[in-house]
């Protein structure tokens, strides 16, 4: 296969083969994405809510839920913000403007957070004390364990609170986005405290404020030992329960607990900026001071209190959420890892990822590589081939240069300490590190800066793209010459992330890959474009158009009375253009069967337009995060792996990479993923032409859960590995 520079644009121009104009209105051809993505969310809720799934997974589920909903606040209802506060007035692909969308979002959410928290306490803490396992409040605590619980207090908690006051002397302090606070209504007692302040501190009714945020530098449960199992108690109620001694000489009135929702969407002038890395510090420091976009309160809060903050934080009523029960779920992850070890038999049966059959040893890497190409899949299979490959490259005397892209890695990344030690021990090290990596952003800074003390050439990243490449290469001084040893992957070199990852790695020696590999290298280094590739199909200069003539091809191959298919696997499909012509396709007859993990703005199943288009989501243990591209190409079946989904931003405005599986091995493996995924019956939800989704019913049909047959396969065709914890 070869791209050659502009090819792909004349490829792409195929809106002659079908006319879309007219077939169906713009508002139902396309589901709004945010809407889309709060329906996959809503899809882990209901795996929280699956009573199939063992009861800590459930729990984990939900801590996932309520996590993605944080974020989806903080990055895409705030730039609906942003656009508001603008006057921007454009629809999107749906037909909504930003309002409505607005408007959408806030009933969707809100009765997703009310399942959420009726999951939580109608469902989740009766089944854990069933199995000794008990989350008090502090009001349930006989006399024996409310003393343990006021004795941390007093030892632990209380030295590190700092209740804050709101006088004329004391303004209103910054509340940090996403921390737990206890606010404090008190009416003076002492004539000693009044002295302190002016008699213009107290409001009409003669009372203060005060706040204090829930610390987090301790664990958000006090755990008690129990004689007949295991209890905990939230420690914001023991917090409460113990206020009155914060505020000696004072009464207090009432108290609630409270947490704001601010905009962390980083913008960043880029074209402005004289110094990037300078630029994103800044741009991160600056998100405590984020526009506060959402406030969520305790149920019970005095309306005293409620008026005051919301006066003080310039909160509308309609950015209000009350909940009843603790607020912010995220911290049953942190529950779920402490009771993991404890009760295996409330978890997933344990997978360890396997080391894959073709690695016999690592001896030398370098040679099994060169002998053919090597296909991993995680996190059925070890991410160690991974690291092995850099730390061979590391030390191996024959290695004369590594280059590599990093958006996220863990941290305490493996890969950037061999990085580090191959650049000391005088070969060539260029890494592309992604500063703009969204909450990665102050972990990069900090590896990009170790990498440069250690004499790394680091580039950050491009102005006005995001890399999001996942490439490595290696070049080695052999008998025969230079030769290139390449890994590619469609997920990140971040070793944590890869046990709970699915995503799919090739190790290669090819030579055409190897001169793309450092052509395109070159490309992000420096100015040069190549005339062609000979395997690579980067974005986003050449990858959209080129998916486009693929779907082209298919709709000629139909209408020429040959077979026509075309398999996709993402984490989310948006981009109009792709969505156009894949309709076009399905309207000429090509079968199209579409894996998408997240957000999909395609509408299936509607007549004259969709018919031959189905959409999956699997949801289970792993995250689907591996993108896969399959053309049927008249049986020559075209086969490719990628950093990108059908996404704008991947599409237009990252630096992505679509290369080719053309080792007959590899390519078995990657269509047996794909098969099995589109055999499930047990973790796959099926898009309804209306947007909503339903899981199949599996009467009469035989039970599939994918991710579990992919464990079974990996587990008997290889052999474990240790892996660093």
């Amino acid at each position: 296969m070869t791209t050659k520079k502009g090819k792909g644009k004349k490829q792409g121009k195929a809106t002659g083969i079908i006319d879309n104009a007219g077939i169906i209105a713009d508002s139902n051809r396309y589901f709004n994405r945010e809407l889309s993505w709060l329906e996959f969310n809503d899809r882990v809720l209901l795996e929280s809510r699956d009573t199939k799934n063992p009861l800590l997974e459930r729990l984990k589920f939900l801590s996932i839920t309520a996590s993605n909903l944080d974020e989806f606040f903080i990055v895409r209802v705030a730039s609906l913000r942003d656009l508001l506060s603008i006057d921007y007035d454009e629809q999107d692909i749906s037909g909504l403007s930003v309002s409505e969308q607005l408007e959408k979002i806030d009933e969707k959410t809100r009765a997703s957070m009310a399942l959420m928290y009726s999951t939580y306490t109608r469902s989740l803490i009766p089944s854990l004390r069933s199995h000794g396992i008990s989350i008090f409040d502090y009001e349930e605590l006989s006399e024996k364990y409310r003393n343990m619980a006021d004795q941390y207090f007093k030892t632990t908690l209380y030295p590190i609170l700092t209740p804050m006051a709101v006088d004329s002397s004391r303004p209103f302090p910054l509340i940090y986005n996403r921390q737990l606070n206890l606010c404090v209504l008190v009416e003076n007692l002492s004539p000693a405290t009044s002295k302190v302040t002016n008699g213009d501190d107290y409001d009409r009714n003669g009372f203060r404020f005060a706040t204090l945020q829930i610390p987090a530098v301790v664990p958000r449960l006090f755990e008690i030992k129990m004689s007949d199992g295991i209890g905990f108690v939230p420690i914001e109620q023991i917090i409460r329960a113990n206020i009155q001694s914060l505020f000696n000489g004072s009464n207090v009135l009432s108290t609630a607990y409270y947490r704001v929702m601010r905009n962390a969407d980083l913008d960043i002038d880029e074209d402005e900026a004289e110094d990037l890395l300078k630029e994103i510090e800044e741009g991160v420091r600056m998100r405590r001071w984020g526009e506060i976009i959402r406030l969520e309160v305790s149920e019970d809060m005095d309306p005293r209190l409620l008026k005051y903050i919301t006066e003080s934080l310039s909160i509308e009523a309609k950015d209000i959420f009350c909940f009843s029960g603790s607020i912010d779920l995220t911290f049953l992850m942190k529950l779920y890892l402490r009771l993991a070890p404890d009760f295996p038999a409330l978890c997933d049966p344990y997978h360890k990822p396997q080391k894959a059959g073709m690695f016999s040893g690592y001896e030398n890497i370098f040679d099994q590589i060169r002998q053919k190409d090597l296909l991993v899949h995680h996190p059925y299979e070890s991410f160690e081939p991974v690291v092995e490959f850099v730390r061979q490259a590391a030390s191996d005397p024959q290695v004369l240069a590594i280059k590599q892209t990093l958006y996220r890695v863990s941290s305490e990344s493996p890969i950037i300490e061999y990085l580090a030690q191959a650049a000391m021990n005088g070969k060539q090290v260029m890494t592309i590190v992604e500063l703009k990596a969204r909450f990665d952003e102050e972990n990069n800074i900090n590896w990009a800066k170790k990498l440069e003390n250690a004499g790394c050439h680091v580039i950050y990243g491009l102005v006005g793209l995001k890399t999001h490449s996942k490439i490595t290469l290696v070049v080695r001084n052999e008998d025969d010459g230079i030769r290139r040893y390449l890994h590619l992957a469609t997920g990140n070199y971040n070793n944590i992330t890869a046990k709970i990852y699915t995503d799919v790695g090739l190790f290669t020696a090819s030579e055409p890959f190897g001169i793309d590999a450092s052509e395109f290298f070159n490309m992000l280094s420096g100015f040069s474009e190549p005339p062609e590739w000979r395997r690579f199909v980067p974005a986003p200069q050449w990858l959209k158009n080129f998916f486009l003539s693929k779907i082209d091809r298919e709709i000629r191959n139909v209408r020429d009375g040959k077979k026509a298919h075309i398999i996709a696997k993402m984490n989310a499909l948006v981009d109009a253009k792709i969505i156009d012509r894949l309709y076009d396709a399905s309207r000429a007859g090509v079968k199209i069967e579409l894996i998408v993990r997240g957000i999909c703005c395609l509408r299936p199943g509607v007549a004259g337009m969709s018919e031959n288009i189905s959409v999956c989501s699997i949801t289970g243990r792993f995250l689907e995060h591996s993108r896969i591209y399959y053309f049927y190409n008249e049986g020559a079946e075209d086969l490719y792996l990628s950093s990108a989904d059908w996404m704008p931003r991947n599409l237009d405005r990252r630096i992505e990479l679509l290369f080719p599986v053309e080792d007959l091995d590899c390519r078995a493996r990657v269509m047996e993923i794909l098969r099995i995924e589109l055999e499930d019956t047990v973790r796959s939800h099926w898009l309804n032409e209306d947007g909503t989704y339903h899981k199949l019913d599996l009467r009469g049909k035989t039970k599939l859960d994918s991710q579990a047959e992919l464990i079974r396969i990996a587990s008997a065709t290889t052999v474990e590995v240790e892996e660093e914890e």
